[in-house]
């Protein structure tokens, strides 16, 4: 019918048509303008259904207060997780206080006085079907994951020990077809041990021999599963100290099978290896792999070094004004290495493709939330002295877990 309509009938239906689309458009805007929501309403209502979930961004670690004010969590497993280490299974070995230690919550500024959600693991392992987490570094990235470990077997308790790719320990969970993988290369980089009577230019009296340190070479631990995992967490720092490399067996670095001159102190060291293997990660991991790098753990020796009678035994974390004190290199303290080491991985990573998951803040708090004297056998204190290194399990670590999910649902959109 309209096709039959002369052209100056057709121009004065669509300009009708036009007009009528011009005051529904005013009468709607119209209404919201004088509806009683006020624009703050309107504005939170929008940005709460826009704001990433709490914990998932990289603020969330960094700016937060501990409380005890909410209704304590219970921890999502107990002493008979299988996955367990015991030196850190502080439930079964009697630590004392484990229920204050479980009774603290992570309120991330932007949450509006939330905590951190708790994982739920159901839902967690239903997400990431199919995927595979790894874990490279020292044994404070075996603390992470054995706590990771133990949350998601709380949702599926057929999950069995796995061990492949050359994973020094890990779980691989059916009902997802989950797997979650920790590969011990304490350096990163690799590493290997010259006796002296096998070198010429060193003083036999002097040293017993040296650990040569390939700065451009990933260790064998890790060097074959870069394609491997969807989530790969790296970390390394807390080897690179006297105690583990004593004046007698030093760390020697080569690059390109030769020694580098004039030699390296381990403090630039452990520069040169985090920014060589920062590169490797960048040309062979793929672009599609969340790729995290745990700063340092904080270590809470009070009174003197780990062989020197230094002790942990606090009943509640440290207040804000208390860290400085205690963590600042300024003052020269036992517990500064993890701000020192912090300092270089922020510089190695700035403008990769690599992201920060920087745990040290929140984690300075936690001088309560140790092993010290409970490690699980009988002369262990007397033979290695308080664990302020590592961490109680279920413990401090539960909530780098939440964090750690929570960031990893957000990366893939789940």
């Amino acid at each position: 019918m309209a096709a039959n309509l002369p052209l100056s009938s057709r121009r004065r239906r669509s300009l009708f048509l036009l007009l009528a689309l011009i005051l529904i458009l005013t009468f709607t805007l119209t209404s919201l303008l004088s509806s009683p929501r006020s624009p703050s309403s309107n504005l939170s209502s929008l940005t709460s259904s826009s704001s990433p979930p709490c914990g998932s961004l990289a603020s969330d670690l960094t700016e937060g207060h501990w409380s005890n004010a909410t209704t304590p969590r219970k921890p999502l497993y107990g002493a008979t997780c299988p996955f367990h280490r015991n030196a850190w299974n502080c439930l079964r070995n009697g630590r004392a206080h484990m229920d204050a230690i479980n009774s603290w919550s992570w309120v991330p500024d932007r949450c509006a006085g939330d905590p951190v959600s708790r994982i739920d693991p159901v839902r967690f392992l239903t997400a990431m079907r199919g995927k595979k987490i790894g874990f490279v570094g020292d044994s404070l990235n075996e603390n992470f994951v054995t706590a990771l470990l133990c949350v998601l077997w709380s949702g599926d308790e057929s999950a069995r020990k796995w061990k492949r790719k050359g994973a020094w320990r890990g779980g691989y969970f059916p009902k997802s077809d989950l797997i979650v993988g920790y590969h011990r290369a304490v350096l990163l980089a690799n590493y290997t041990w010259m006796p002296v009577e096998k070198l010429g230019q060193y003083p036999e009296d002097e040293i017993k021999g040296i650990y040569r340190v390939d700065v451009d070479v990933a260790a064998d631990d890790w060097n074959r599963i870069t394609k491997f995992y969807d989530v790969l967490i790296f970390n390394t720092g807390h080897w690179w100290g006297p105690d583990k490399f004593p004046k007698e067996k030093p760390l020697v670095f080569f690059r390109e099978g030769k020694p580098i001159n004039p030699p390296l102190g381990i403090h630039d060291g452990l520069n040169v290896v985090i920014s060589s293997m920062v590169s490797y990660i960048e040309k062979e991991v793929p672009g599609k792999t969340l790729k995290l790098w745990r700063t340092q753990s904080p270590r809470h020796f009070f009174g003197g070094e780990w062989d020197q009678n230094g002790s942990c035994l606090f009943n509640e974390p440290l207040k804000e004004h208390e860290l400085n004190s205690w963590f600042d290199p300024k003052n020269n303290g036992i517990n500064r290495e993890a701000r020192d080491v912090n300092e270089i991985i922020l510089e190695a990573i700035l403008g990769t493709s690599i992201e920060l998951f920087n745990l040290t803040h929140l984690s300075e708090f936690r001088a309560d939330a140790h092993p010290a004297i409970w490690l699980g056998k009988k002369d262990a204190v007397s033979v290695w002295g308080q664990d302020c290194l590592h961490w109680c399990l279920p413990g401090l670590p539960d909530t780098w877990v939440d964090l750690l999910t929570a960031r990893i649902l957000h990366f893939f959109g789940r």
